[in-house]
Protein backbone atom coordinates (compact mmCIF):
# COMPACT_ATOMS: atom_id res chain seq x y z
CA UNK A 1 0.00 0.00 0.00
CA UNK A 2 1.52 3.36 -0.92
CA UNK A 3 1.89 5.84 1.99
CA UNK A 4 0.23 9.36 0.43
CA UNK A 5 1.48 11.11 2.82
CA UNK A 6 5.32 10.46 1.61
CA UNK A 7 6.92 13.07 -1.06
CA UNK A 8 9.71 12.31 -3.32
CA UNK A 9 10.86 15.44 -4.17
CA UNK A 10 9.77 18.57 -4.64
CA UNK A 11 8.12 19.96 -7.51
CA UNK A 12 5.49 22.30 -5.96
CA UNK A 13 2.47 22.21 -7.90
CA UNK A 14 3.39 21.66 -11.01
CA UNK A 15 2.25 18.38 -12.95
CA UNK A 16 2.45 18.59 -16.17
CA UNK A 17 5.84 19.03 -18.27
CA UNK A 18 6.90 19.08 -22.06
CA UNK A 19 10.23 17.45 -22.70
CA UNK A 20 12.17 19.43 -25.35
CA UNK A 21 14.92 16.70 -26.89
CA UNK A 22 17.76 17.83 -29.48
CA UNK A 23 19.85 15.52 -31.06
CA UNK A 24 22.99 16.82 -32.75
CA UNK A 25 26.06 14.76 -34.42
CA UNK A 26 28.42 13.75 -31.53
CA UNK A 27 31.46 16.80 -31.89
CA UNK A 28 28.77 19.13 -31.47
CA UNK A 29 27.76 18.17 -27.97
CA UNK A 30 29.58 20.83 -26.19
CA UNK A 31 27.56 23.79 -28.40
CA UNK A 32 24.37 22.51 -27.49
CA UNK A 33 25.04 21.78 -24.17
CA UNK A 34 25.76 25.50 -23.98
CA UNK A 35 22.71 26.56 -25.77
CA UNK A 36 20.11 24.34 -23.67
CA UNK A 37 21.78 25.44 -20.49
CA UNK A 38 20.28 28.97 -21.47
CA UNK A 39 16.87 27.38 -21.36
CA UNK A 40 17.09 25.10 -17.91
CA UNK A 41 20.27 24.91 -15.73
CA UNK A 42 18.63 20.99 -15.38
CA UNK A 43 19.57 18.87 -18.50
CA UNK A 44 19.17 15.40 -19.62
CA UNK A 45 22.43 14.58 -21.82
CA UNK A 46 22.21 10.88 -23.28
CA UNK A 47 25.86 10.69 -24.92
CA UNK A 48 26.81 7.52 -25.32
CA UNK A 49 29.99 7.00 -27.32
CA UNK A 50 32.25 5.74 -24.39
CA UNK A 51 30.63 2.98 -23.16
CA UNK A 52 31.00 -0.55 -24.23
CA UNK A 53 31.17 -4.36 -23.29
CA UNK A 54 35.20 -3.56 -22.17
CA UNK A 55 33.76 -0.94 -19.62
CA UNK A 56 34.32 -2.21 -16.31
CA UNK A 57 30.55 -1.75 -15.23
CA UNK A 58 29.66 -3.17 -18.98
CA UNK A 59 28.26 -6.31 -16.78
CA UNK A 60 25.27 -3.94 -15.40
CA UNK A 61 24.99 -1.81 -19.29
CA UNK A 62 21.39 -2.46 -20.36
CA UNK A 63 22.02 -3.95 -24.50
CA UNK A 64 19.91 -1.18 -25.56
CA UNK A 65 22.00 1.44 -24.25
CA UNK A 66 25.06 -0.81 -25.56
CA UNK A 67 23.36 -0.77 -29.75
CA UNK A 68 22.54 3.16 -29.36
CA UNK A 69 24.07 5.28 -32.36
CA UNK A 70 27.14 6.53 -30.59
CA UNK A 71 27.62 9.07 -33.33
CA UNK A 72 24.94 11.16 -31.83
CA UNK A 73 24.18 13.43 -28.80
CA UNK A 74 21.00 14.43 -27.13
CA UNK A 75 20.31 16.77 -24.43
CA UNK A 76 16.63 17.52 -23.27
CA UNK A 77 15.37 20.13 -20.86
CA UNK A 78 11.86 19.96 -19.31
CA UNK A 79 9.64 22.84 -18.98
CA UNK A 80 6.38 23.60 -16.47
CA UNK A 81 3.24 23.68 -17.69
CA UNK A 82 3.70 27.72 -17.29
CA UNK A 83 6.63 28.33 -20.08
CA UNK A 84 5.63 28.55 -23.91
CA UNK A 85 6.69 25.20 -25.77
CA UNK A 86 6.74 27.24 -28.87
CA UNK A 87 8.74 30.17 -27.48
CA UNK A 88 11.35 28.30 -26.69
CA UNK A 89 11.89 26.26 -29.36
CA UNK A 90 11.96 29.90 -31.27
CA UNK A 91 14.34 30.76 -29.26
CA UNK A 92 16.92 27.13 -30.07
CA UNK A 93 16.46 27.70 -33.88
CA UNK A 94 17.36 31.25 -33.37
CA UNK A 95 20.50 30.12 -31.53
CA UNK A 96 21.23 27.52 -33.91
CA UNK A 97 21.34 29.31 -36.41
CA UNK A 98 23.70 31.52 -35.26
CA UNK A 99 26.17 28.72 -34.60
CA UNK A 100 26.74 25.31 -36.41
CA UNK A 101 23.95 23.44 -35.03
CA UNK A 102 21.32 23.82 -38.10
CA UNK A 103 21.02 20.55 -38.45
CA UNK A 104 19.68 19.49 -34.99
CA UNK A 105 16.34 17.76 -34.76
CA UNK A 106 14.49 19.06 -32.11
CA UNK A 107 11.44 16.86 -30.73
CA UNK A 108 8.55 17.31 -27.74
CA UNK A 109 7.21 14.92 -25.86
CA UNK A 110 4.26 16.00 -23.66
CA UNK A 111 5.28 14.53 -19.64
CA UNK A 112 2.85 13.92 -16.95
CA UNK A 113 5.40 14.08 -13.89
CA UNK A 114 3.65 10.90 -12.60
CA UNK A 115 5.19 9.09 -15.25
CA UNK A 116 8.89 10.32 -14.89
CA UNK A 117 9.10 10.83 -11.33
CA UNK A 118 6.62 8.30 -9.78
CA UNK A 119 5.45 5.74 -11.81
CA UNK A 120 8.63 2.99 -11.29
CA UNK A 121 7.51 3.16 -7.66
CA UNK A 122 5.07 0.57 -9.14
CA UNK A 123 7.57 -1.90 -9.63
CA UNK A 124 9.33 -1.77 -6.58
CA UNK A 125 7.06 -3.24 -3.49
CA UNK A 126 8.18 -5.16 -0.19
CA UNK A 127 10.53 -7.34 -0.41
CA UNK A 128 11.57 -10.02 2.28
CA UNK A 129 15.32 -11.65 1.73
CA UNK A 130 16.71 -14.30 3.86
CA UNK A 131 14.82 -15.23 6.65
CA UNK A 132 14.51 -11.85 8.36
CA UNK A 133 15.46 -8.87 6.92
CA UNK A 134 11.89 -7.35 4.75
CA UNK A 135 13.29 -4.25 1.97
CA UNK A 136 10.40 -1.37 2.04
CA UNK A 137 9.94 1.37 -0.27
CA UNK A 138 9.84 4.51 1.92
CA UNK A 139 6.87 5.63 -0.08
CA UNK A 140 4.91 1.85 0.74
CA UNK A 141 2.97 1.05 4.28
CA UNK A 142 3.96 -2.33 5.62
CA UNK A 143 3.41 -4.28 8.91
CA UNK A 144 6.25 -6.42 10.00
CA UNK A 145 5.58 -9.98 10.84
CA UNK A 146 6.74 -11.40 14.10
CA UNK A 147 10.96 -11.56 13.95
CA UNK A 148 10.63 -9.46 10.70
CA UNK A 149 13.88 -6.81 10.33
CA UNK A 150 12.50 -3.89 8.41
CA UNK A 151 14.90 -1.68 5.88
CA UNK A 152 13.38 1.38 4.46
CA UNK A 153 14.79 2.49 1.28
CA UNK A 154 14.55 5.29 -0.66
CA UNK A 155 16.82 4.73 -3.83
CA UNK A 156 17.06 7.95 -5.60
CA UNK A 157 20.03 8.40 -8.70
CA UNK A 158 21.76 5.64 -6.58
CA UNK A 159 21.94 1.85 -7.35
CA UNK A 160 20.54 -0.32 -4.41
CA UNK A 161 16.89 -1.18 -3.66
CA UNK A 162 17.07 -4.76 -2.81
CA UNK A 163 15.54 -5.89 -5.94
CA UNK A 164 18.25 -6.73 -8.06
CA UNK A 165 19.93 -10.56 -7.70
CA UNK A 166 23.09 -9.00 -6.88
CA UNK A 167 21.88 -7.40 -3.64
CA UNK A 168 19.92 -9.94 -3.05
CA UNK A 169 22.43 -11.95 -2.55
CA UNK A 170 25.27 -10.24 -0.13
CA UNK A 171 21.94 -9.72 1.97
CA UNK A 172 21.13 -13.21 2.36
CA UNK A 173 24.79 -13.61 2.98
CA UNK A 174 24.94 -11.23 5.50
CA UNK A 175 22.63 -13.28 7.75
CA UNK A 176 24.69 -15.53 7.76
CA UNK A 177 27.88 -13.43 8.52
CA UNK A 178 26.86 -10.46 10.75
CA UNK A 179 27.95 -11.10 14.32
CA UNK A 180 26.73 -8.78 16.64
CA UNK A 181 28.68 -5.67 17.35
CA UNK A 182 30.65 -6.70 14.42
CA UNK A 183 32.71 -3.80 12.73
CA UNK A 184 31.82 -3.68 9.28
CA UNK A 185 32.85 -2.07 5.85
CA UNK A 186 30.48 -1.41 3.25
CA UNK A 187 32.63 -0.58 -0.63
CA UNK A 188 30.77 0.74 -3.24
CA UNK A 189 27.82 1.53 -1.20
CA UNK A 190 24.95 2.96 -3.71
CA UNK A 191 22.05 3.55 -1.75
CA UNK A 192 23.44 2.20 1.63
CA UNK A 193 21.48 -0.72 1.39
CA UNK A 194 23.98 -3.16 2.55
CA UNK A 195 25.20 -1.04 5.61
CA UNK A 196 21.58 -0.41 6.90
CA UNK A 197 21.35 -4.14 6.84
CA UNK A 198 23.99 -5.28 8.90
CA UNK A 199 23.48 -2.36 11.17
CA UNK A 200 20.01 -4.00 11.31
CA UNK A 201 20.88 -7.63 12.14
CA UNK A 202 23.43 -6.27 14.69
CA UNK A 203 26.41 -4.56 13.42
CA UNK A 204 28.44 -2.11 15.50
CA UNK A 205 30.23 0.52 13.50
CA UNK A 206 29.59 0.41 10.09
CA UNK A 207 31.34 2.62 7.51
CA UNK A 208 30.38 3.09 4.59
CA UNK A 209 31.97 4.37 1.06
CA UNK A 210 30.90 5.29 -2.50
CA UNK A 211 33.19 7.31 -5.31
CA UNK A 212 29.96 8.99 -6.48
CA UNK A 213 28.97 12.13 -4.19
CA UNK A 214 25.17 11.57 -5.14
CA UNK A 215 25.28 8.14 -4.32
CA UNK A 216 26.70 9.32 -1.18
CA UNK A 217 23.97 11.94 -0.21
CA UNK A 218 21.35 9.20 -1.10
CA UNK A 219 23.11 6.99 1.39
CA UNK A 220 23.24 9.28 4.42
CA UNK A 221 19.29 10.31 3.79
CA UNK A 222 18.35 6.62 3.50
CA UNK A 223 20.66 6.34 7.00
CA UNK A 224 19.25 9.45 8.86
CA UNK A 225 15.83 8.34 7.94
CA UNK A 226 16.39 4.85 9.42
CA UNK A 227 17.52 6.25 12.66
CA UNK A 228 20.74 4.57 12.98
CA UNK A 229 23.56 6.02 14.34
CA UNK A 230 26.07 3.40 13.82
CA UNK A 231 27.01 4.42 10.01
CA UNK A 232 28.79 6.56 8.58
CA UNK A 233 29.30 7.16 4.64
CA UNK A 234 32.03 9.06 2.75
CA UNK A 235 33.50 8.99 -0.77
CA UNK A 236 36.35 6.70 -1.54
CA UNK A 237 37.15 5.54 -4.41
CA UNK A 238 37.24 2.05 -3.33
CA UNK A 239 39.41 1.48 -0.30
CA UNK A 240 41.85 4.62 -1.32
CA UNK A 241 40.09 7.19 1.56
CA UNK A 242 38.45 4.39 3.78
CA UNK A 243 38.97 4.16 7.75
CA UNK A 244 42.08 1.52 7.91
CA UNK A 245 42.17 2.37 11.94
CA UNK A 246 42.07 -1.17 12.76
CA UNK A 247 40.50 -4.82 10.81
CA UNK A 248 36.72 -5.19 9.77
CA UNK A 249 35.08 -8.39 10.45
CA UNK A 250 33.18 -7.59 7.56
CA UNK A 251 33.10 -6.61 4.03
CA UNK A 252 30.99 -6.16 1.27
CA UNK A 253 31.52 -5.42 -1.81
CA UNK A 254 28.50 -5.32 -4.48
CA UNK A 255 30.58 -4.18 -7.14
CA UNK A 256 31.14 -5.94 -10.84
CA UNK A 257 33.76 -8.36 -11.47
CA UNK A 258 36.70 -6.16 -13.17
CA UNK A 259 36.15 -3.70 -10.15
CA UNK A 260 36.44 -6.66 -7.38
CA UNK A 261 39.39 -7.90 -8.78
CA UNK A 262 40.88 -4.46 -8.92
CA UNK A 263 40.32 -4.54 -5.33
CA UNK A 264 41.85 -8.06 -4.47
CA UNK A 265 45.41 -6.87 -3.61
CA UNK A 266 44.45 -3.91 -1.36
CA UNK A 267 41.74 -5.23 0.38
CA UNK A 268 43.58 -7.52 2.86
CA UNK A 269 45.06 -5.00 4.97
CA UNK A 270 41.71 -4.30 5.93
CA UNK A 271 41.37 -7.98 7.47
CA UNK A 272 42.09 -9.95 10.26
CA UNK A 273 42.46 -14.02 9.91
CA UNK A 274 38.78 -14.25 10.57
CA UNK A 275 36.81 -11.40 8.88
CA UNK A 276 34.48 -12.27 5.95
CA UNK A 277 34.18 -10.72 2.53
CA UNK A 278 31.09 -10.71 0.99
CA UNK A 279 31.56 -9.97 -2.54
CA UNK A 280 28.72 -10.23 -5.02
CA UNK A 281 28.10 -8.13 -8.46
CA UNK A 282 29.84 -10.60 -10.52
CA UNK A 283 28.20 -12.40 -13.40
CA UNK A 284 28.69 -16.18 -14.07
CA UNK A 285 30.49 -16.19 -16.39
CA UNK A 286 33.09 -14.02 -14.88
CA UNK A 287 33.18 -16.14 -11.60
CA UNK A 288 36.33 -18.28 -12.13
CA UNK A 289 37.90 -14.77 -13.08
CA UNK A 290 37.21 -13.20 -9.76
CA UNK A 291 37.80 -16.63 -7.64
CA UNK A 292 41.16 -17.51 -9.49
CA UNK A 293 42.22 -13.95 -8.41
CA UNK A 294 40.91 -14.41 -4.51
CA UNK A 295 43.09 -17.57 -4.50
CA UNK A 296 45.97 -16.14 -5.93
CA UNK A 297 46.33 -13.50 -3.33
CA UNK A 298 45.80 -15.58 -0.64
CA UNK A 299 42.08 -16.02 -0.20
CA UNK A 300 40.07 -18.96 -0.09
CA UNK A 301 36.02 -19.01 -1.18
CA UNK A 302 34.12 -20.18 1.98
CA UNK A 303 30.87 -20.34 -0.02
CA UNK A 304 29.35 -19.73 -3.48
CA UNK A 305 25.97 -18.30 -4.23
CA UNK A 306 23.70 -18.21 -7.97
CA UNK A 307 21.09 -15.81 -8.87
CA UNK A 308 19.62 -15.71 -12.49
CA UNK A 309 23.45 -15.65 -13.45
CA UNK A 310 24.95 -13.94 -10.69
CA UNK A 311 27.35 -15.06 -8.44
CA UNK A 312 27.72 -14.25 -4.42
CA UNK A 313 30.91 -15.01 -2.41
CA UNK A 314 32.18 -15.12 0.78
CA UNK A 315 35.59 -15.15 1.29
CA UNK A 316 38.48 -15.40 3.68
CA UNK A 317 42.05 -15.34 4.23
CA UNK A 318 44.08 -18.82 4.02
Amino acid sequence: MVDKDYVCGDFGSTTEWTQVRVTVQLPKLDDLTAIMSMVSNNLQIEDYSDIDLKTCYGDLIDESILNADKTVASVSVYLPAERSVPECIAFLRERFAETNLTDAKIETVGVNEEDWANSWKAYYKPIKIGKKLVIVPAWEKYEPLEGELIVRMDPGMAFGTGTHETTRLVIQMLENYTKPGCRMLDVGTGSGILAICASRLGAGECKAYDIDPVAVRVANENIKDSGLTNITCEVSDLLKGADKSKPYDLICANIVADIIIRMTPDVGAFMHEDTVLLASGIIAERADDVISCFEAHGFKIVEQLTDNGWCGLAIMKK
